[in-house]
This record gives structure tokens, sequence and C-alpha cells, in this order.
């Protein structure tokens, strides 16, 4: 008889059997498995959380370990009205605390240029009819370089020479447009204005194949001696009084004119009461002392945040209903806090605060730093910190500057060794992964090994099966025989 199955033949429970032998060989190398697979998935997660976190907080110190950023100055401006601002301010951290009185007495302009009266009718009237092709007008800044090109062509119009000036893509500022008067005697304007400012760079439009035609559209022929149109507005510059000494620039921009201090007027002052003197505005440069404070207490945030994460992280519960950290007791997230610890608890000899104490700033039983409320006869760490701002805001910006013992210049180092692309973090990652990539091969070894293993399982239950069928069938003949 052919046996389709386990125990058809012999009518036992063979295929359970089986099912049950390689339940009992599967569920604990499959349990082991899954633990190693679930441990490592946890690791890779908790060195990607602490990897992040440790990356903002470079970042952090990374503003942090520049003068440019922490030892800045605060320009501060008082104006004659509270409704119009004349001027704006910056100042670099080199620039000296200061106090100034500054008036705008005339903004920067660039030149204007206009056709003369009844040189033509309209913005339809041609400009260039004389029936020998086409030529050129050359607009620039003889000063600066400025220049480009316009093509004039025949029957061209005033609207469409407009046009041509204002599309051209190498226009570095000037402006074309048609005004009609409205007049016989003034006619149709066509007015050039440039956006370059500055005494002496006035624009300069040359008719470059003295067309004769074109004369009337330019301020000179192509050897630039002849004078055609002259400006009616020349290019200025801005001035000003600072402390009432007059200064002038070629653009609305003062630089430098106070050492390390940059200001930009916007309008011109306003007159006194008399009509000719222009009120000042004041402009103080100061520490910009609010700015540093937020900068040390986010620098304390953000250093609590990545102790608080190193904590969780390597936590043991503290009972059996409590589940450990992802990384409970790893050497590495202790060496991470450990160094940081050390780092923001050392002294910086460079600069006379010493170190963070002096600040305000201390480590806490709980390895995090905190500005303390009590008092225990040197001050509350508020009252320390407001005193290094007021007394000694240069001195704090060498504690984390140092470029061999800063604060930050340290920990920005320390972050970028456990998190840069061969960092320790990124180097323990791809270990992770390489397991867990190992796991998948396990697995596939493993399924092998179990299809195997039942095939062995099959083959010697069948042959039992077999058998006890043999046997069963002998015994039933014996049975019959024997009536």
């Amino acid at each position: 008889m052919t046996i389709q199955s386990l125990g058809v033949g012999s009518g036992l429970a063979l295929d359970d059997l089986v099912t049950q032998l390689l339940s009992a060989e599967r569920e604990p190398k499959e349990k082991r498995l899954n633990d190693k697979e679930e441990r490592i998935e946890a690791e890779i997660s908790a060195l990607g959380q602490i990897k992040s976190k440790l990356s903002d907080f470079k970042e952090t110190v990374d503003e942090m370990r520049r003068d440019s950023d922490i030892n800045g100055r605060e320009p501060t401006i008082t104006h004659p009205s509270e409704d119009k601002d004349i001027f704006t301010a910056e100042a670099s951290n080199s620039a000296l605390r200061g106090s100034y009185e500054i008036a705008v007495t005339e903004l920067a302009s660039g030149s204007r240029i206009e056709t003369a009266d009844a040189a033509y009718t309209e913005s339809t009237d041609q400009v260039l009819t004389d029936g020998l092709g086409s030529t050129t007008m050359t607009f620039k800044i003889n000063n600066t370089g400025d220049s480009f090109t316009v093509s004039v062509t025949q029957n061209m119009t005033l609207a469409q020479l407009r046009e041509a000036i204002n599309n051209n893509e190498n226009n570095f500022g000037v402006n074309a447009n048609i005004i009609d008067t409205g007049t016989a005697t003034g006619g149709a304007k066509l007015v050039f204005t440039s956006d370059v400012t500055g005494a002496g760079n006035d624009l300069v439009i040359v008719n470059d194949g003295d067309r004769a035609e074109l004369d009337s559209l330019t301020t000179t022929d192509s050897t630039e001696t002849a004078t055609n149109l002259s400006p009616v507005k020349s290019a200025t510059n801005a001035k000003a009084t600072i402390d009432g000494i007059p200064v002038e620039s070629e653009t609305n921009e003062f630089e430098n004119t106070i050492q390390n201090v940059s200001f930009e007027a916007t309008s011109v002052s306003p007159l006194d009461t008399d009509g000719i003197t222009r009120v000042t505005s004041t402009l103080e440069i100061g520490y910009d002392r609010d700015g540093l404070d937020k900068k040390i207490r986010d620098f304390v945030d953000n250093y609590n945040k990545i102790i608080s994460d190193i904590q969780s992280l390597t936590r043991y519960g503290e009972s059996d209903l409590e589940e450990d950290g992802a990384l409970a007791g790893d050497s590495m997230l202790r060496g991470i806090s450990n160094g940081l610890a050390s780092i923001v608890g050392s002294s910086v000899d460079s600069s006379s605060l010493g170190g963070l104490f002096a600040l305000g700033v201390e480590l806490n039983s709980d390895g995090k730093l905190e500005i303390p409320t009590t008092d225990f006869g040197l001050g509350t760490g508020d009252e320390r910190l407001e005193a290094a701002l007021e007394d000694n805001f240069d001195e704090i910006a060498k504690l984390f500057t140092d470029e061999d013992q800063g604060i930050a210049v340290r920990l920005y180092e320390m972050a970028n060794e456990y998190t840069s692309y061969s960092g320790l973090i990124t180097l323990r990652e791809r270990a992770a992964k390489d397991d867990k990539d190992q796991i998948a091969d396990d697995r596939e070894r493993f399924e092998l090994r179990m299809v195997s293993y039942e095939q062995i399982l099959r083959d010697r239950y069948l042959n039992l099966d077999q058998t006890v069928a043999r046997l069963n069938q002998t015994g039933s003949a014996l049975l019959a025989a024997l009536g």
C-alpha cells in the first residue's frame, strides 16, 4: 500500500510527533536569535539617539568656541523720534565701548539725465531715421568701470529704446523712463537715472557711432570730447556728522568711519527748531550682555540634555519590573559622561575668571550643570553670572574660546571625536549593523538546518509507519485465517 502521510498506515499520530519535535528544536534557538536581534536593534537605536544629541550639542559649542559668536558688541540707537529710524548700525567684537552723536545731513544719490525740451513729441517718435543702419549707445560710470551697450536700430521708437535699456542683461542700475510733459514746449522726455551713488560717479552715455540723431540722447561723442546732454542732477555722497565732525561716504553705508563700527543711513535727520541744525541720534556701543547671558544658559540646558540621555540609556532597573536602559552599564557612554564633566570642571589659565564657577555655573550631585539660587557665601549663581557679564565680559570669551584650554573648544573636539564619520559612535554603529546582518545569515542557515532535520525525522518515522502497517496487515490476515 502507498502511505500518503505519516501515521496513515500505522494509525499512529506520527505527523504530530514530528511537528512537536521540530517545535522543540526550533523554539529555543529561534528565541536566542530574536533576543539577540532585539538587543542589537535597541543598541543601534540608542547609539543613533546619543549621536544625534551629541551632534546637536557639538553645533552649540561650535558657535561658542569662536570669539566672533560669543564676544559680541551691541549697538543701541536712540533716534529723535521713535516713529522714524535715521540709520542702523553694526559693531564687530573689537569695537570699543563708546557713545556717539550722529546726524545724517544728506543721503547718497545717483545721477539723473533728461533729454532737452521738445526734443521728442511722444513716445512713438523714431530716434534713428538716417538710413545708415544700426548703431550702439554705451552707458557707463567712468570711476567704477560699470558699462553696458544698447543696440539702436533704424526706426526704433523712443519707447522701444527705453525697453532695450531697461531689459539689457548687463544693466548695472540704469533706469530709463518717458515723461510726457503734456505741453508743446516740453514734449516727451526720456529720463535716465543711475543707482550708482557717490560724487564723481555720474552716468555717461556715449554716442558710439557719432550719429547726429543720437546727440539728443547722449552725453558725449565716441571720443568723449564733445558735450551733448549734461546731468540735471549729479551723483552725490552721503553726508553725516559724528560728534560734530563732518564725514562722507559714496554709499549710504559708512564702514569703519567709527573704527570697527558701520552704520547705514536710511533717512535724513530732522531739522532742529532753528530750521538749520540737524537733530542728532545717539549711538551707543556696549557689550551684548543679554545675548551672552542667553548663550551661557542655553549651554547649560544643552549640556544637561546630553547627560540626561546618557543616564537614561545606561541605567539599571531598580527592580525586576523595571527594564534596564538600552545601553545599561555601557563603558563608552560612561566615558563620554566622565569626559564632559572633566572638561566643564577644568580651569582655563588664560582667563582671569579661571573656570565656569566664576560664571555661577556648577556641577551638581547628579552630574548636571546648574546656576544655583543658593548662596553659600560666594553669591548665588545668578549673582556671579551678572557680575562676570558686567565686569569681565571679554574674559568670559577666553573661558570658552582659548585654543588650548577653552571649554567650548575642548567640548567640540570631544563631540567630534565621537560623532564624525570615523568617530567612536559611528564605528560602534557599523559594528552593530554588521552583527544584525550576521543574524540574518544565521537565520538563513538555521532554516536550512531545520529543513534538513525535518526530512531526517520524516524519513525515520516513515519507516516506522510502514513497518507497523505491515505488522497490522499480517495480524489482520492471521485473525482472518483463524476464523
